[in-house]
Order: C-alpha cells, then sequence, then structure tokens
C-alpha cells in the first residue's frame, strides 16, 4: 500500500478550483486501486493536508498522469500559497478497533510486513 500526502498553503479559492476539485476527487475515487482518503488541517501554520491511500504505484500514477491532475497543477499559483508532495509505502499499521471505521484505511485492512 501506498499514501500520497498533499500538503499545501491556500490561497483564495474560487469556482473554477472547486468545480476541477469535485471532477478531480470523483475521478480519484474511480481509479482501481484507490482505497480512501483523509484530510488534516493544522489552523496554527495556515496548512491543509489531504492524504490518499493507493493499492499500488501504478494506481498512484494513474491520478498523477490524468488530464484533470495535469490542469490543476498547472494553475496551482493560482490557488495555492505554496505545497509539498509526500509519496511513502505503507510498511504497518496498527491500533486498537476504537476507531473503527472513521479511518480511511482501517487497521485491519492494511498490510502488515
Amino acid at each position: 500500500m501506498y499514501s500520497s500526502t498533499f500538503i499545501f498553503a491556500t490561497k483564495q479559492f474560487d469556482d473554477a478550483f472547486h468545480r476541477l476539485d469535485q471532477q478531480i476527487a470523483a475521478m480519484a475515487k474511480a481509479i482501481p486501486g484507490y482505497l480512501g482518503e483523509e484530510t488534516w488541517e493544522n489552523t496554527a501554520l495556515g496548512l491543509v493536508s489531504n492524504v490518499y491511500y493507493w493499492e499500488s504505484l501504478e494506481a498512484l500514477q494513474s491520478l498523477v498522469k490524468h488530464p484533470l491532475h495535469l490542469q490543476a497543477k498547472a494553475r496551482q499559483d493560482h490557488w495555492l500559497d505554496g505545497y509539498q508532495v509526500v509519496i511513502s509505502e505503507v510498511i504497518r499499521t496498527y491500533g486498537d478497533s476504537k476507531l473503527g471505521d472513521r479511518l480511511a484505511v482501517p487497521a485491519a485492512q492494511a498490510p502488515a510486513r
């Protein structure tokens, strides 16, 4: 399993951003190998983090190479005040069962090594 974490600071979002964001979200969820996503915000630093989970690098690359994603990337300077992407291989997840289905990828579904 892999995760792609998109960390960014926002500028002003407009209708074009929201429309493209919704299209990309729907497209990502339709990619075979998409497992889920989570969003976190650090208000003290003014940062947002979107974490996407994938079964394979090939599934992740389907998103990265998609024309809608490329369109958003080309216009990021209109909407974002900086960003960073972190691609990681998930080696293990574990925990108790108290979080249940509130997580994008519950520990029971994640591979163990």
